[in-house]
């Protein structure tokens, strides 16, 4: 089963996606480039950032964003039992929603890595989708340089992506000033950034 990396839709949108936070730091900045433009965005939290900034979470549900599944310790799924597997999502649920009352309704996997025993699992236990992105190269998570981390997401501004940066796990400056520029080009561009729940249903009511 592939991930989920894009939606077939003929409106104008485009889902930005956050992983690795929530960030004390980094996270409320990206928040306010949403507002900026009015905006809506997905954060793939890990559980244990959850737990240690509860309120950080608590802020990106109050301001219409998407709280998604990115597991509670950030492993790699492919080389962890079923047991475990279906510890670290469920954990991670029951944690956004002790803090936030929100209900997780999609999944990233840790580094995009997934199997067919890891697809199974997360299809039996959890059925929600498993989301990755197009735009993969630009490797924000590395620091590569706001210019390449514009230049290899920018052609990806269209219909019915899914877009993957990181507000989380270390320093993201060089994340926010992209997505700073990237977002205005979107929304110059005609595009409505919303939520991968809202992509989805959007892609689900056209089909």
């Amino acid at each position: 089963m592939r991930l989920v990396d894009r939606a077939a839709t003929k409106q104008n949108v485009i889902a930005f996606t956050f992983d690795d936070g929530p960030d004390p730091i980094y996270t409320p900045q990206i928040l306010s480039l949403f507002r900026e433009v009015g905006g809506h965005a997905t954060f793939y939290m890990i559980g244990s950032q959850v737990e240690a900034n509860p309120d950080i979470a608590r802020m990106v549900l109050a301001e219409g964003h998407e709280l998604g599944n990115h597991t509670y310790t950030h492993p790699n799924l492919t080389e962890r039992s079923t047991e475990e597997i279906i510890s670290e999502l469920k954990h991670t649920d029951q944690i956004i929603k002790q803090e936030t009352g929100a209900v997780v309704r999609t999944f990233r996997p840790p580094y995009l890595a997934h199997n067919e025993d890891v697809d199974k699992t997360i299809a039996e236990h959890f059925g929600y989708p498993s989301i990755g992105a197009m735009n993969l190269n630009s490797n924000d998570w590395s620091d590569p340089g706001v210019e390449h981390i514009v230049t290899e997401s920018q052609d990806h501004l269209c219909a019915g992506n899914i877009i993957i940066f990181h507000d989380g796990g270390s320093d993201r400056s060089q994340t926010v000033e992209a997505v700073r520029q990237l977002i205005h080009m979107a929304t110059v561009r005609g595009y409505q950034l919303v939520t991968v729940s809202e992509l989805l249903q959007m892609s689900a009511c056209e089909a």
